[in-house]
């Protein structure tokens, strides 16, 4: 088992590092792509390398752990859990087939009520984490190389009902291209778009500076548009902004049915459920800031 087990594993990582090195290069290739093609072609642009953004990837850590650490700990703990199941089997006298239904799961439940799921389910979060943090780092290397053109870097967050306490209030706010200190706010940059949680799909844009600040005397860019779950809306779109558009339903989807009357009936908008450093607060702690919103409400 421990044989079959490393081989499963090895073939995880050995096909994951491959599919993150594909992306390097074309995270790496799209964005010098999209400053080409937006920015005056007086304005030069640095491109960089695959290799540069797998490299930096690689060498850091996400969620506390590098790429291959995760790969080994799914490993051993899959492992832990088989070796276990199988004693306490033997232990309860259970037939053979009765502890591979465990470990495995049943076929009506379409194998999802087994021990092995909980692995699939760390692997999945494993993957889409480790795409999200070559993509980041392919933004920020780039950034890094073409700081003369980026003075900023704004947060974007995705605009739909499955998006984090942590990401919906960072969304829209800006952020130093190198350190990355607040501007104009004071909710910290912790892990960073990407990264800031498992499977956090959050991005980041650059703030190319003006013409004028670049030297050129051409009229200024339009501002564009940005993706949300019922289609385009302008650019300059916050998460808070969307969410204020919403039907009551889904702002209490989102919100719960307490902070989503809040919202409509109580005055609140979306950055008073969080204090100053971005941390998301009770309904305690709302109602001892607010009482009056809470009577407004009717809560």
């Amino acid at each position: 088992m421990r044989a079959l087990n490393a081989q499963a594993y090895q073939v995880l990582h050995t096909e994951l590092q491959g599919d993150l090195r594909a992306l390097a290069e074309y995270e790496a290739g799209y964005q010098f792509e999209l400053f080409r093609d937006v920015l005056p072609v007086q304005i030069s642009v640095a491109r960089v390398s695959a290799d540069q953004v797998y490299a930096a990837a690689f060498s850091q850590p996400f969620r506390g752990r590098l790429l291959r650490e995760w790969a080994a700990g799914i490993e051993q703990n899959r492992m832990v859990r088989i070796r276990d199941a199988v004693r306490m089997g033997v232990v309860e006298n259970q037939t053979n087939a009765q502890i591979v239904q465990r470990i495995r799961g049943t076929r009506a439940l379409k194998y999802t009520d087994g021990l092995i799921e909980i692995d699939r389910r760390d692997a999945n979060s494993v993957v889409r984490t480790a795409v999200q943090h070559v993509a980041a780092h392919a933004r920020e290397t780039f950034y890094a190389a073409n700081e003369d053109l980026v003075k900023a870097v704004v947060w974007s967050a995705t605009l739909d009902s499955r998006t984090s306490e942590l990401c919906r209030i960072r969304d829209g706010l800006q952020y130093t291209q190198k350190t990355h200190k607040p501007i104009g706010h004071k909710i910290p940059w912790l892990g960073g778009p990407g990264r800031l949680h498992w499977c956090c799909r959050s991005s980041s844009t650059p703030v190319v500076k003006s013409w004028q600040e670049l030297g050129l005397d051409l009229g200024e860019a339009p501002a564009g548009t940005r993706a949300s779950m019922d289609g385009q809306v302008p650019a300059e779109t916050t998460y808070a902004e969307w969410l204020k558009r919403q039907s009551g339903a889904r702002q209490d989807q989102i919100l719960g049915p307490e902070r989503g009357k809040l919202l409509r009936q109580g005055g609140l908008t979306l950055d008073k459920f969080y204090n100053e450093k971005g941390r998301y607060l009770t309904l305690e702690q709302l109602r001892e800031r607010d009482a009056a919103a809470f009577r407004r409400a009717g809560l």
